[in-house]
């Protein structure tokens, strides 16, 4: 009788376990047959950089899929055409799962790997002032609202687009990480930075020009 109890107790336990692991993975992703707000927002940004194109129901079927396949391809993450934690903070979308996705060391090190590829050589102010730039990206309303969102938004930085984000980060920048995320912005709240040197584009040319250091101009 005992022996009954105990297995009986058992595979209830092993049943209420279950369940609370499958709805905690089911909160934290989302995969072909998901509903929802969070659903139309991952949608609506990836119609909005040209991966999507179908309509913004809601629904995440077979365009979604191909959609956030090729996102993740194009962002240096593995393309299994799920939005977890990485690809949610990629897309900067602002909800729990995302922030677990990225703590506060792995935003460090990540914006120092940003830093490094896009400012390696300049001068330390410009280094920090990169830095102040994703930051400054994240507060304003008009770009994703994380680190990885900003960071990896389809063509807003060299260093994602050549690779360069994946190489170790220079001593320097690790140290220009620290100094922007604590609030340093020497950048003076600019929003854009271009090196006149390599850029043709007309566009950036135009933005309002806030300060020159070493070979990058910022702008708003």
């Amino acid at each position: 009788m005992k022996k009954i109890v105990f297995v009986t107790w058992f595979i209830i336990t092993v049943i209420l376990f279950s369940i609370i692991y499958i709805n905690i993975i089911n909160a934290a992703t989302y995969s072909w047959g998901s509903r929802g707000e969070t659903v139309i927002e991952i949608q609506r940004r990836l119609k909005n950089w040209g991966y999507y194109k179908g309509n913004v129901d809601g629904i995440y079927g077979y365009l979604t899929y191909t959609a956030v396949k090729e996102f993740q391809r194009k962002n240096g993450l593995y393309p299994d055409g799920i939005v977890g934690p990485k690809t949610l903070a990629a897309l900067g979308i602002n909800v729990g799962s995302a922030q677990r996705g990225y703590n506060g060391s792995q935003n460090q090190e990540l914006l120092s790997r940003l830093i490094s590829g896009e400012a390696r050589g300049e001068p330390y102010v410009g280094q920090v002032a990169v830095g102040g730039v994703v930051m400054n990206r994240v507060r304003d309303p008009r770009f994703p609202s994380t680190i990885p969102g900003v960071i990896y938004q389809p063509g807003a930085f060299t260093a994602v687009d050549d690779g360069q984000i994946n190489l170790p980060a220079v001593d320097s920048a690790k140290k220009a990480a620290v100094d922007a995320l604590n609030g340093w912005d020497p950048s003076g709240g600019a929003l854009f930075y271009y090196n006149p040197e390599k850029t043709t584009n007309k566009w950036i040319w135009s933005r309002p020009v806030i300060k020159v250091i070493g070979k990058h101009v910022f702008c708003k």
